[in-house]
């Protein structure tokens, strides 16, 4: 299954948009849209959230894309925040214990409010 990927912006930085399945064939194609939105970060950024909920499998490619992109939050002083993830998504984020090191949000309009 290929993923789609939409990028829109909004009061604090830029939202990405992510559908289908995550993993060793699509990460690349993740990884890039993410890479765009730091290529057209504005000093007004302050924030970058994913939408994960139309994500139902990732693999550790797509573990490995996300920790990417936080190093790259963090190296500029944003925030990366995750939205609505998926059960089976937050369960490999659980597992890995990597849901104490990113910001997890239940909702994208959690996500997306000001901070």
């Amino acid at each position: 299954m290929n993923v789609d990927i939409s990028t829109e912006k909004f009061a604090q930085g830029f939202l990405v948009k992510v559908k289908g399945d995550v993993d060793m064939n699509s990460s690349a194609g993740v990884r890039e849209a993410l890479n765009q939105v730091f290529k057209q970060r504005s000093s007004a950024m302050t924030a970058l959230v994913v939408d994960l909920s139309q994500v139902r499998y990732m693999d550790s490619s797509g573990i490995a894309t996300l920790v990417e992109a936080l190093q790259n939050c963090m190296k500029q002083g944003l925030q990366l925040r995750l939205a609505d993830l998926s059960a089976p998504v937050k369960d490999v984020f659980e597992l890995a214990r990597l849901a104490a090191i990113f910001e997890i949000y239940a909702s994208l309009s959690d996500a997306m409010a000001e901070r």
